[in-house]
C-alpha cells in the first residue's frame, strides 16, 4: 500500500497542475462566450485553430516524451538519455519551424488560417516544444511542486493577459496614450494568441535553468533506439489527435460556411463542460505514468494496477453522473450567451467519451511497459479512422451531434481493443464485475436522466445518491486501508 501513498500524492500534485490552471481556464469560456468580446462565430474561429494546435503539438513531440520516461528508468545513464532527448527536441523543433516559415503563405492556404493568426502559431509551437523534455525531467526525477508551480503559473499569466487584453484595454485606451499605441479594432483573436505566446515565453524563461544543468551530448545509438520506441508513439499520437480535435476542423469543411463557424462555436463551448471527467482523467495519467514504468519490475505489479484502474473507473463514474445532473446548473456559470445551448445535448456523449479514453490510457500499461508501442498506434489508428468515417457520414446529416457520436464511438473501442489486446500479451487480473458495474450502472442513469428526465433534480440527486452508496458499501474496505496507511 506504500506504492499506492506515494501514487496519490503524486497524482495529488500533478491534480493540482492541472486541476488548477484548467478551472481557472472555466474563465476564459465565459469571456470568449460573452457577445460582447467575442461572437459565436468568432469563438468557432479561436477554436478551430486551437484544433490544429493539438495536432501541430504532437508532430513536434514525435513520442519522445514518452519515449524519455521509458529509456530514463531504463539506461544505466539517465543524463545520457535526458541530454539525448534534450538536443534532439531541440533540433527537430527549430528545423521543423523554420521550414514551416519558409512555405506559410501555403501553409495559411492549405488549411485555412489567416497568416496573422498563423505566424503566432508557430511561434508558440516552438516555445512548447522547447519545455517538453524540461518538464518531463521534473516528473521523472520527482520534483511535482516544481513542476505544478511553474504550470500553474503558465496558465495564469495568459489568462491575466487575456482578461487584461479583451476586457481593460480598450477602455483604458482612451485615457492612456500608452495603452492606445496597442489598442487594435477588431484584434480580439490576435490578443488571445499573444496571451498565449507571452505565457509560454515565461514558461520557457524559467525553465532554461534545466539546458544550463545538463550536459549536452548527443548519444546516437541511444537516439536510434528512442526514436524506434517513439515513432509508434508518434502514429498514435497524430490519431489521437484527431480523434480529439480534428471534429472542429471537419466541421469546418463539411458544413455551410455560414454556418460552420457558428456551429463550432456552440459545440466548442458546451464540449468544455466534460472538462471535469478530463481534468480527472489527466490528472491521474500523470501520476501513474512514471509509476507504471518504475514499478514494472517489481513483484507482481498486475495486481496493482488492476486496483489502480478499479479505483479510476469508481471515481470516474461518480464525476459523470454528477456532471451529467448538474450539466444545466454548471452551464451558466461557464457559458454566458444563451446562443451556445443548442448544443448541450452532446455533454453525455462527450463525458462518457473522455470516461473511455481515461480508462483507456489505464489500459494502455500492457504495451508501453513491454515494449510494444506498435500497438498503441494500431489501436489509435483504428479511432481515427472510425473518427473521420462517422464524422463525414453523420455531420452533413446531424452537425455536431455527428461530430459527438463519432468521439464516443472512437474511444469506446479504442477502450474494448486495448483490454483485449492487453489480455493476450500482458495479462491483468481486472475485476471486470465490480468495472462493469460502475461503469454500465453510471452510463445508464446518465443517460436516462438527461435525455428523459433532465431537470428534475429528484431523480437526478436521489438516483447520484444511490450510486454513491453503492460504490461506497464496495470500496469501504479499500478506503479504510488506504486511510490508514
Amino acid at each position: 500500500m506504500s506504492g499506492f501513498k506515494s501514487l496519490f500524492k503524486q497524482t495529488f500534485i500533478y491534480g493540482l497542475a492541472t486541476v488548477l490552471p484548467r478551472m481557472l481556464s472555466f474563465i476564459l469560456v465565459p469571456l470568449y462566450t460573452n457577445p460582447a468580446v467575442l461572437s459565436v462565430k468568432e469563438y468557432g474561429r479561436v477554436s478551430f485553430i486551437f484544433a490544429y494546435f493539438v495536432l501541430f503539438n504532437v508532430v513536434l513531440a514525435y513520442g519522445m516524451e514518452t519515449a524519455f520516461f521509458r529509456f530514463f528508468n531504463k539506461e544505466k545513464s539517465q543524463e545520457k538519455v535526458t541530454s539525448t532527448a534534450a538536443i534532439s527536441l531541440i533540433l527537430s523543433s527549430f528545423a521543423l519551424l523554420g521550414i514551416a516559415f519558409l512555405f506559410r503563405n501555403q501553409i495559411s492556404s492549405l488549411i485555412d488560417i489567416e497568416l496573422k493568426y498563423l505566424n503566432l502559431v508557430f511561434i508558440i509551437l516552438l516555445l512548447d516544444a522547447l519545455v517538453i523534455i524540461p518538464f518531463a525531467w521534473l516528473r521523472a526525477t520527482a520534483q511535482p511542486m516544481r513542476y505544478a508551480i511553474i504550470k500553474i503559473l503558465n496558465v495564469a499569466i495568459n489568462l491575466g493577459l487575456n482578461v487584461f487584453l479583451l476586457l481593460y484595454l480598450k477602455e483604458l485606451s482612451y485615457e492612456n496614450s500608452l495603452f492606445s499605441s496597442i489598442c487594435k479594432d477588431n484584434y480580439e483573436i490576435s490578443y488571445i494568441f499573444i496571451s498565449n505566446l507571452i505565457a509560454s515565453s515565461i514558461t520557457l524563461l524559467l525553465l532554461l535553468p534545466f539546458y544550463l544543468k545538463i550536459k549536452l551530448k548527443f548519444d546516437t545509438v541511444l537516439w536510434k533506439n528512442m526514436m524506434r520506441y517513439a515513432m509508434p508513439v508518434l502514429i498514435a499520437g497524430i490519431a489521437y489527435s484527431i480523434n480529439e480535435t480534428f471534429d472542429r476542423i471537419l466541421l469546418e469543411k463539411l458544413l455551410p460556411k455560414n454556418i460552420a463557424d457558428e456551429q463550432i462555436g456552440m459545440y466548442s463551448a458546451c464540449y468544455k463542460l466534460a472538462l471535469f471527467m478530463t481534468l480527472f482523467a489527466t490528472a491521474f495519467r500523470l501520476g501513474i505514468e512514471p509509476y507504471f514504468f518504475s514499478h514494472s519490475k517489481s513483484k507482481n505489479p498486475q495486481k496493482n494496477y488492476a486496483k489502480i484502474l478499479e479505483y479510476f473507473v469508481a471515481f470516474g463514474s461518480i464525476i459523470f453522473l454528477s456532471v451529467v445532473v448538474f450539466a444545466d446548473i454548471l452551464k451558466p456559470y461557464i457559458i454566458r450567451s444563451e446562443a451556445y445551448y443548442e448544443a448541450m445535448w452532446i455533454v453525455p456523449f462527450i463525458l462518457l467519451a473522455n470516461f473511455c479514453l481515461g480508462i483507456y490510457h489505464n489500459l494502455s500499461v500492457w504495451y508501453k511497459i513491454t515494449d510494444r508501442t506498435k500497438f498503441g498506434a494500431y489501436i489509435s489508428i483504428l479511432g481515427a479512422i472510425i473518427t473521420l468515417v462517422i464524422n463525414f457520414i453523420l455531420i452533413p446529416i446531424i452537425g455536431f451531434k455527428g461530430s459527438a457520436i463519432a468521439t464516443l464511438s472512437a474511444y469506446l473501442v479504442m477502450m474494448l481493443s486495448s483490454f483485449f489486446f492487453g489480455r493476450k500479451y500482458y495479462p491483468i487480473p481486472y475485476n471486470l464485475k465490480k468495472i462493469a458495474l460502475y461503469f454500465g450502472l453510471s452510463t445508464l442513469i446518465s443517460m436516462l436522466y438527461f435525455y428523459q428526465f433532465r431537470g428534475n433534480y429528484v431523480i437526478g440527486i436521489g438516483a447520484l445518491i444511490v450510486f454513491l452508496g453503492i460504490v461506497f458499501q464496495l470500496e469501504k474496505k479499500e478506503f479504510k486501508t488506504l486511510l490508514k496507511k
